[in-house]
């Protein structure tokens, strides 16, 4: 009798010891999120250095940046309802070896355009890893976990867009900007061996159902959505009543409204329309664009105050914004945790309603303001965003069938992508419209009211993000 009793202990003690399998999984998603988000934001202190190695223009060089943005923003929603239908793993996980082997190509790029080329394909496989990564956490952790689990994921991102900066710089520095693309090399084929071995093959497919790609479906959705994103991308370079914006905004509304044609016609939609029937998830997809709409507002205005009007170099800058990713990466966790408690509709409005005051203390700053105060108002948005993001993210896949989950993390990738580019958008439009009157009048003060002026419109955005919050009932 103590035999057994002894042999059930150790089997007791045995099992609690033995790590589940899906928090291998978040490693391997972890991992890939880090990489991603390390990427995104490391490129973009290179350009300079790129430019003159291969002595181009400033407008050929943001191509570096642009392609990149419309391939990931035009393919997102396709290729997560691929995953729906082939598998999300397998979409997953060539998305990596597509990224890891195009990652090295741009590293050895002979020229400018080879770099953009060799971007768009890198483009494409980032889109297969950020339209998967969230239906694979939600299919692997149960929904008393869902909410921590992305909000560890979250965590990798912010991590990611902390480091990116310092790490880019240095890198630079001691090896040369191709280094910057060659580190993803390592740190990718990492995170592939650890998804091929960790996540589990999908038990069902909808391709096992009989259903198909849409490919009319697709095609519109990506040029409607890259003609929309170009025009508000390039709007203030080219002029927002030129005939090229004109023209690109034209072809967004019609090819998008064309979509929505055929998405209500098809038999097996891309996007499933009756998705955003359910309040809860109509609500969450509306405040990701809200929320991001203020985080990327920040993302852009921020180094104009610090660089231009307070006269900080970049890394003094770069450490200083460093306090809202680093708040961003603490809150968001704990956020996740308690919402698979209590739900998202609190601590989303909470989140929201923080971010906010946060805006509004950045519409305050000035010529003279502490830096200190400002790193403050950094820390109060970080706070915000680091709430909201977990619970939102988990209110929305959470919210999609399970054999839908692959549009839901299209979905939730598109909203991000189109709030970023909404935000640079409107602030650039601001900050540009009071700057160039400022200047024309003589004024020394326009930088700093036109950051005021983008802050408290970014503000008022963070409202309505508190209003879509507050509405879209329990989880």
């Amino acid at each position: 009798m103590d035999a057994k009793e002894g042999v059930t202990g150790r089997d007791a003690e045995s099992r609690s010891l033995r790590v589940e399998p899906k928090w291998f999984v978040l490693l391997a998603i972890g991992v890939g999120t880090f990489m991603s988000a390390l990427d995104g934001s490391v490129v973009n202190t290179v350009l300079p250095v790129v430019r003159g190695t291969f002595g181009s223009d400033v407008a050929t060089v943001e191509w570096v940046v642009t392609i990149y943005l419309l391939v990931v923003s035009g393919l997102l929603l396709s290729l997560g309802r691929l995953g729906d239908l082939r598998g999300h793993k397998a979409v997953y996980v060539f998305g990596f070896a597509v990224f890891v082997v195009s990652s090295a190509m741009c590293g050895l790029a002979p020229n400018v355009t080879a770099l953009i080329a060799f971007r768009t394909l890198q483009a494409l496989g980032a889109a297969m890893l950020f339209a998967n990564s969230p239906a694979i956490l939600t299919k692997n952790f149960p929904a008393a976990q869902r909410g921590q689990a992305l909000g560890l994921q979250a965590t990798m991102t912010y991590l990611g867009l902390t480091v990116g900066p310092s790490l880019g710089g240095w890198l630079t520095v001691q090896f040369g900007w191709r280094s910057v693309f060659y580190i993803n090399v390592p740190v990718g084929s990492l995170a592939l061996l650890l998804s091929l071995r960790f996540i589990p093959r999908d038990a069902e497919r909808a391709a096992e159902h009989g259903e198909r790609f849409d490919l009319a479906g697709a095609a519109t959705f990506m040029s409607g959505l890259i003609a929309l994103l170009l025009g508000l991308n390039q709007g203030h370079a080219w002029g927002w009543t030129s005939p090229a914006i004109l023209v690109l905004l034209a072809a967004a509304a019609v090819l998008l409204g064309a979509f929505l044609l055929i998405e209500q016609r098809a038999a097996n939609p891309m996007l499933d329309l009756s998705l955003f029937q359910r309040r809860l998830f109509s609500a969450a997809v509306s405040s990701a664009v809200l929320n991001y709409i203020c985080l990327y507002s920040i993302t852009f205005v921020l180094p104009f105050y610090l660089i231009q009007g307070r006269g900080l170099n970049p890394a003094q800058a770069g450490l200083l914004l460093t306090a809202q990713p680093l708040v961003m990466a603490i809150a968001a966790p704990v956020s996740g945790t308690l919402s698979d408690r209590i739900g998202s509709r609190v601590l989303s409005t909470l989140g929201m309603s923080i971010l906010a005051a946060g805006l509004f203390l950045l519409s305050r700053i000035g010529p003279d303001t502490p830096l200190s105060s400002v790193a403050v108002a950094l820390a109060i948005v970080g706070l915000g965003i680091g709430i909201f993001i977990s619970p939102n993210t988990s209110a929305l896949m959470g919210s999609a069938p399970r054999h839908r989950q692959g549009i839901a993390s299209g979905v939730l990738a598109t909203a991000r992508n189109v709030g970023m580019v909404l935000g640079v958008g409107l602030a650039g439009a601001i900050v540009t419209t009071i700057l160039t009157q400022g200047q024309a009048m003589g004024s020394t003060t326009a930088l700093f009211d036109g950051v005021s002026a983008a802050f408290l419109a970014a503000s008022g955005v963070a409202g309505l993000g508190i209003l879509t919050s507050a509405i879209r009932g329990t989880s």
